[in-house]
């Protein structure tokens, strides 16, 4: 009766799973055998193994390397940190809080902050560094993306931190160890499932963007979500972009295997 009862409630997510996960991407995998003429054809990946493509690729990768390793440097003292305050639960939600906030209009604030008469201008002018040009430079978009996934990175680190078993600690502090080898020896260690969870949020979508190399890059940044929107929403050919999808989906799961596997630690 039970067993009947849990396959009962796994109905709903099973379906859920096969309309919004499993069917698109058959879909995307059957398009990307066709031209953009509707005729079957293998010549999408023949194409996409082009320089072209491969040096997309390899600068998607490099800036979705970029953003997380800026993210997980900020992330990991800020939630530490957080973890030593008294009201540590409140100040993580005003971390948490502009991630409600739409991606599009915090694209746009930035258009105004980095703008030639922006408040970032105005601060180097009266400074004395005089205005410089921030905005559609890799600086920008940069700054822009860690900006908008660094809640996403505190998060998972800042409850492996708060989840340690502060005896740990003390047993290392008792032997004698240094604050950097309890760091490095203990406190690292036990919340490497954290960095790992929140490296893997941040890379992934990282690795897909395509408004902000418009909005903030200028289009300087080229990376495969910027190639898969150009070929869906302005050449049309549904078929190289379902092929680049293809090879991003293959990437993504790959990041999320890398990543998910968990180290044992100490109870």
């Amino acid at each position: 009766m039970r067993t009947n009862s849990r396959n009962f409630y796994l109905i709903p997510y099973v379906l859920w799973i096969a309309l919004f996960v499993v069917a698109p991407l058959l879909l995307v995998l059957y398009y990307s055998f066709f031209d953009i003429e509707g005729h079957f054809t293998l010549e999408n990946y023949r194409k996409f193994f082009t320089p072209v493509y491969l040096k997309m690729t390899l600068s998607s990768f490099w800036y979705a390397f970029l953003i997380t390793l800026f993210s997980l440097l900020i992330a990991y003292p800020t939630a530490y940190l957080l973890t030593k305050t008294k009201h540590k639960q409140l100040w993580l939600l005003l971390i948490i809080l502009p991630s409600w906030i739409n991606l599009l209009l915090k694209a746009y604030a930035f258009l105004g902050i980095f703008g030639t008469y922006g408040a970032a201008n105005s601060f180097l002018d009266t400074i004395g560094i005089g205005g410089r040009q921030i905005l559609f430079t890799d600086f920008s978009f940069i700054f822009v993306s860690v900006y908008i996934f660094l809640p996403f990175m505190i998060l998972p680190i800042f409850n492996s931190l708060n989840e340690l078993n502060p005896t740990l600690l003390d047993a290392s502090n008792d032997l004698g160890g240094s604050s950097w080898v309890t760091f490095k020896r203990v406190i690292f260690p036990l919340t490497l499932d954290g960095v790992k969870s929140g490296c893997q949020i941040v890379f992934i979508p990282a690795l897909s963007l395509f408004m902000l190399t418009r909005l903030i890059a200028g289009n300087r940044v080229i990376t495969l979500g910027t190639a898969i929107e150009q070929h869906f929403l302005v050449t049309q050919d549904w078929g190289m972009g379902s092929t680049i999808a293809v090879f991003l989906i293959i990437a993504m799961v790959f990041i999320m295997v890398l990543t998910g596997r968990r180290k044992r630690g100490i109870l």
